[in-house]
């Protein structure tokens, strides 16, 4: 996984609404880059949800909100619309780039192991630079989390 202090690795997704997002079109603002499992499960859901609710507070604080998990660009168009989500959605579906930040790996469920999403934020300041990384993330609390950081 990346750590703090080093330079964001620059990508190009494709994003909900059938456009592209590329993370250097955001350096000159914060960017809280959440990585998480699979659109429309009740973990993935409740954190959009709370990350939606946050989002008037996240602005606030100078932050853009970029969502990433393997689902298709079709996947986070009915996410989003479904729980009025304000934020992008990225689609990706090679796990390219949770790859390069660290947040794909081996994880076990009902005692089988397998390749996914390591449920993970970074916070990216204005020059590209991960200034927070936050591993293994637990839902609840997440965003208040963010926010204090943010608001310092």
């Amino acid at each position: 996984m990346l750590t703090e202090g080093t330079t964001a690795p620059d990508f190009v997704l494709p994003a909900d609404g059938g456009g592209e997002v590329t993370l250097s079109d955001y350096w000159g603002k914060k960017v809280v880059l959440y990585f998480y499992p699979k659109d429309n499960t009740s973990g993935c859901t409740q954190e959009a949800c709370d990350f939606r609710d946050g989002y008037g507070a996240l602005i606030a604080a100078g932050a853009a909100v970029l969502g990433v998990s393997p689902d298709s660009v079709r996947s986070h168009d009915g996410f989003k619309l479904k729980f009025k989500l304000p934020f992008a959605l990225l689609s990706d579906a090679d796990h390219r780039v949770a790859e390069m930040y660290g947040a794909w790996g081996e994880k076990s469920m009902y005692g089988k192991k397998y390749m996914g999403i390591i449920r993970s934020t970074f916070i990216i300041d204005e020059q590209g630079v991960i200034i927070k990384v936050f591993p293994k993330v637990t839902v609840k609390g997440h965003v208040q989390e963010i926010l204090k950081l943010l608001s310092g």
